[in-house]
């Protein structure tokens, strides 16, 4: 099973560190996936926006709240999909990623929802 690196980031920081800030950490963010993608283990990697919709069909109609929404602290700002079944690689890769400096790294195996 593939394993993800969720970054789950606090809200509000990446315009605390403005657009300098934003952009070093863009740099290192690439050069860290540059690195994973020669050791042959990413898959896919993305940032995500800030921007935010959730969708509810609990009671059969949708329901559709448009974001921020007040109680989160956090958002998940991206993740890496690595190729690898073995968490502790999983795991050393986290440690090495940049966005551990400002956020938390978190370690995900991949797989059917039955398991």
């Amino acid at each position: 099973m593939p394993h993800m690196l969720l970054i789950v980031e606090p809200l509000g920081q990446r315009a605390e560190r403005g657009l300098e800030g934003g952009k070093d950490a863009y740099a290192r963010m690439v050069a860290f996936s540059e690195e994973l993608a020669q050791a042959g283990l990413l898959m896919s990697v993305n940032s995500l926006s800030s921007s935010q919709k959730r969708l509810n069909k609990a009671n059969g109609a949708p329901v559709v709240v448009d974001g921020p929404f007040a109680e989160a602290k956090e958002m998940v700002g991206g993740y890496f999909l690595l190729d690898t079944e073995d968490p502790a690689v999983a795991l050393a890769w986290a440690e090495r990623c940049p966005a551990a400096e400002w956020a938390t790294v978190e370690i995900r195996g991949v797989g059917p929802c039955y398991t």
